[in-house]
């Protein structure tokens, strides 16, 4: 068998992607074929950091926030992430997989907090590490905590997980003439405003020269393929 292409990674999970085809929560089928295809990855020795958003119980810009602080929303989607992510890690145990779940928010009873260097040792241990409450700070996504968290441990690449299998010239499901985008830089993606990540993730991406492939979590297979350098999904390069 060939080699991984890449020795570390930050693979980022929208909390929507956990719902699988239920309308709110955690879908349990869904989120231990997640954990399935993250765990082959792991065992081939790759070292995997995991950011889960918090979409699927509650979001900061949703309906349900309406007329709400902004910052006061933003923490309970932390929350939510928080929760998703005690979902993961226990997931994760029941198929084997050590992982270690940190939280940018203090709450000691239920979660450890972030400490750079302790993640960096947990990974170099070869185990699984999920960030959780995003940043720790309202105003941000977890798409940006993706890019940041990425930053921090110098993964690789940012892999975003997402219900498409790319980035394409128009919304494949309302033009069934989009076509999709193998490759495309940085000020393209910015240029042609498709909507990758939103634009202080991109940003952060862009100025550290993180690369970011995104592609389908749903898709069979896809999570290996883009780890062992296959064509599969978008990669966006500076």
């Amino acid at each position: 068998m060939s080699k991984p292409a890449f020795k570390r990674v930050l693979l980022k999970l929208s909390g929507e992607a956990l719902m699988g085809d239920d309308a709110y929560g955690i879908n349990r089928s869904t989120i231990e074929s997640m954990v399935a295809d993250v765990a082959e990855v792991a065992k081939l020795g790759v070292e995997v950091a995991v950011v889960i958003g918090g979409g699927n119980i509650f979001r900061g810009v949703a309906p349900g926030a309406q007329g709400m602080d902004r910052a006061t929303a933003d923490y309970m989607g932390m929350l939510a992430t928080v929760m998703n992510a005690l979902a993961l890690g226990d997931a994760m145990r029941h198929a084997g997989v050590t992982a270690r779940v940190m939280s940018a928010i203090g709450i000691d009873q239920v979660v450890e907090p972030y400490v750079r260097p302790k993640a960096l040792q947990y990974l170099e241990e070869g185990k699984v590490v999920v960030f959780a409450a995003g940043t720790g700070n309202p105003f941000f996504t977890t798409d940006t905590a993706a890019a940041l968290r990425g930053s921090e441990i110098s993964a690789e690449i940012v892999l975003k997980a997402t219900k498409v299998d790319g980035i394409y010239t128009a919304d494949p499901k309302k033009d069934p003439n989009a076509t999709l985008f193998h490759t495309i830089s940085f000020d393209e993606a910015i240029a042609k405003h498709l909507q990758v990540m939103d634009a202080t993730a991109f940003a952060l991406c862009r100025d550290q020269k993180l690369p970011i492939k995104v592609f389908s979590i749903t898709k069979p297979g896809a999570l290996m393929r883009v780890i062992m350098g296959e064509d599969e999904g978008t990669l966006v390069h500076v």
